[in-house]
């Protein structure tokens, strides 16, 4: 069994209720039964929640994604093998690090100033964007171990390693991706751009604007990340209610929005993709240690519920935060 076969199979043992069975078809029969042509001669492969780059990565085959709905019964935990280098960008100093799967991944630190609820909400964030079919790197669970970075000269870069011993989080490294930049000519289509507009709407999303877009371009197609300042309303769980039902304002700096013309089609196509049995499962994958007590949620599966209570609440608010949109993009044209 070659490289390929093994991660095949291994990725292929973290599914479940699979609709077809790579480790009797082997992975030349995986491609064949999922494979499919669009117009442009590209490559469909469709995996699921969350591994979408790591069999991207693992066939090296150029990648759109397809409708099949392959169910995830986990993230996947990965172990850091090596500290790579620092992306010094923000505060967090999140960096890029090996692990034990041989993959490159961009980790964000429980350590960090913004502490376990930015991780909550890079991880609620990101999977709901792929449940809404937009491209969100792998988002991974990475296990730090006391003595990684022990070599490390840097003493900032050693004491946060040491303060984020235990369960972090990353996204899948997309080695030669460049940052979206409309200064440079960069565009979205109008019905990825009115998706994007719902979607940071939705989870009141506050840096994707034209100073900071948290996109990336790579392949061709616009990949979503550093959700770890939306779901802000998680820093003060006084009054929920008043915040899901926010019209949120600060759509009006979003980067996409001037090409957002199909913002009515989005949230006609993206709301019914969202159900509690949607929320139940992306908010199951919060480790426990990362939900903090709260006044009225003092255990981890009383977080969770109120997490997923919070985004039926917003959920009934789309018509607010769709006028909103539209009408800060009236005013911008």
């Amino acid at each position: 069994m070659d490289r390929r076969e093994r991660r095949a199979t291994d990725v292929a043992g973290m599914l479940k209720n699979i609709m077809i069975n790579p480790l009797e078809t082997g992975v030349d029969g995986l491609l064949r039964q999922t494979e499919r042509k669009n117009r442009g001669g590209q490559f469909l492969f469709g995996c699921g929640h969350g591994y979408r780059c790591y069999f991207a990565r693992l066939f090296d085959k150029p990648t759109r994604w397809a409708s099949y709905t392959f169910e995830i019964a986990m993230l996947r935990t990965v172990h850091a093998t090596r500290y790579v280098t620092p992306l010094r960008e923000g505060g967090s100093l999140p960096a890029i690090v090996e692990a034990d799967d041989l993959g490159l991944y961009v980790l964000k630190f429980r350590g960090a100033g913004q502490g376990p609820l930015a991780l909550v909400a890079e991880l609620l964030a990101g999977e709901i964007g792929r449940a809404l079919g937009l491209n969100v790197p792998a988002i991974v669970l990475v296990d730090v171990d006391p003595l990684l970075g022990r070599n490390e000269p840097d003493q900032e870069i050693r004491d946060l390693l040491q303060a984020s011993v235990g369960l972090n989080l990353a996204l899948d490294y997309l080695p030669g991706s460049v940052m979206f930049d409309p200064a440079a000519g960069d565009r979205a289509d109008p019905e990825l751009a009115s998706s994007a507009v719902w979607f940071d709407a939705f989870i009141t999303n506050v840096d994707r604007t034209a100073h900071n877009p948290n996109l990336l371009c790579w392949h061709k197609s616009i990949y979503f990340i550093d959700h770890g300042a939306a779901l802000y309303f998680h820093h003060n769980w006084q009054d929920v209610k008043q915040m899901a039902s926010t019209p949120f304002a600060p759509i009006r700096k979003h980067v996409l929005l001037p090409w957002a013309s199909k913002i009515p089609d989005a949230d006609a196509r993206l709301r019914p993709l969202l159900t509690k049995s949607v929320f139940d499962q992306i908010v199951g994958h919060v480790p426990d240690d990362w939900l903090l007590p709260v006044p009225g949620a003092e255990t981890p599966s009383a977080k969770r519920a109120a997490y997923v209570q919070y985004f039926t609440q917003r959920l009934l608010a789309a018509p607010s935060f769709i006028k909103e949109a539209m009408r800060a993009r009236a005013e911008l044209l």
